[in-house]
């Protein structure tokens, strides 16, 4: 676990289903280390929760009310402006590209997907509510596995130089390209240079069905995150 959060780390669940939240919050009552301090069925509440009492980390279901498509990963979408510290964990039934694209499409950091399956794995949730609350990322493996539909990265991440691989470092974080340009000490566009030619490098095309950003970082954490 990385998680520097002092004292206990506090989650909202957003989940229409009673069942499905009541799983949720019994499984992370087990960590001692984990409060749930408040739930929503439906994409205003959580909004409002979430204003009211800035939790750590905002566990939610992709679908609810009022519309019942995508309001988990708009909630994300959101926090990146309105509560840039709050931490997000999507549930969804569906190993779904799209919706993890759209997770990440902002940064990684803080950012959680995985499948309901883990509900049932006590470990494995808790696991995850600490990892995200530290700034870090998880992704269910048959995410991952679906977001990486084409040849093994590892041999596509092996035509990088160094050079590049420290910039995708760098993105798995979440940084802006202003700010891997400070961190790398390199001028912003020869960040974006950079970042051009690891796309092209990972054979990643502007027609892409997941957004190349998002693909390149998955690839890397897919094969330990190792600049």
């Amino acid at each position: 676990r990385t998680t520097d959060v002092t004292g206990p780390i506090s989650v909202v669940v957003a989940e229409d289903s009673l069942l499905v939240r009541d799983s949720v919050s019994r499984a992370l009552s087990t960590d001692p280390d984990i409060a749930v301090v408040g739930v929503a069925e439906d994409y205003d509440t959580a909004t409002a929760l979430v204003a009211q009492l800035r939790p750590t980390v905002l566990l939610t279901d992709i679908r609810m009310p009022p519309t019942s498509t995508d309001e988990g990963i708009r909630l994300a979408r959101w926090l990146r402006t309105a509560h840039p510290d709050v931490g997000v964990i999507v549930l969804s039934n569906f190993a779904d590209p799209g919706y993890a694209a759209g997770l990440l499409e902002e940064g990684t950091a803080g950012r959680g997907y995985l499948l309901k399956d883990r509900v049932a794995h006590f470990d494995e949730l808790s696991d995850a509510v600490h990892q995200v609350a530290g700034g870090g990322t998880i992704l269910d493996p048959l995410v991952v596995e679906a977001l990486l539909a084409q040849p093994r990265s590892a041999a596509a991440l092996s035509r990088l130089s160094p050079r590049e691989r420290e910039v995708l470092a760098e993105l798995a974080t979440g940084f802006s390209n202003r700010t891997v340009a400070q961190r790398l000490v390199l001028s912003q566009r020869a960040v974006e240079k950079h970042i051009n030619s690891i796309f092209a490098k990972l054979g990643l095309t502007v027609d892409d069905s997941v957004d190349r950003r998002v693909k390149a970082v998955l690839m890397f954490l897919d094969e330990g995150g190792s600049a």
